[in-house]
């Protein structure tokens, strides 16, 4: 079996969207686990040691933002991208405030959303560092 280029916490309120994010990180050789909202999200970033955490701006029981604040002020340093068709800049912005490292616009391109996640896993990961958004 291959080495495990890293380990991704998916966090979004849409089954298909986790399964596919799921599958499409799964066959570059990413372990993906799999939240659908705030507490089932916050619950994993602080249980487990993660490489990144793919994050949608709305969730089921809350925002991204909440729970982007929330796994800062556990003390968890694990990077965090947005990925979600949230287009406006002062959104954006707010993302990046809360401890977001990037964001990734819905839909994207897959080579756009593994180059992203590739730039952030293999910097480290499980270190928060800066990273421009992408698109």
């Amino acid at each position: 079996m291959d080495r495990i280029k890293g380990r991704i916490l998916c966090v979004d309120d849409h089954k298909d969207t986790r399964e596919m994010l799921t599958a499409i990180l799964g066959l570059e050789g990413y372990q993906v686990s799999q939240a659908n909202g705030i507490d089932d999200g916050l619950c994993a970033a602080n249980a487990d040691n993660f490489d990144l955490i793919l994050l949608d701006w709305v969730l089921k029981d809350g925002s991204g933002i909440e729970l982007c604040r929330m796994i800062s002020k556990a003390g968890v340093t694990t990077p965090i991208l947005f990925y979600s068709g949230i287009a406006d800049r002062s959104e954006l912005e707010e993302a990046m405030r809360a401890g977001a490292q990037g964001f990734l616009m819905k839909p994207v391109d897959i080579d756009d959303l593994l180059q992203s996640v590739s730039r952030v896993v293999g910097n480290g990961g499980g270190r928060r560092q800066s990273m421009s958004s992408s698109r």
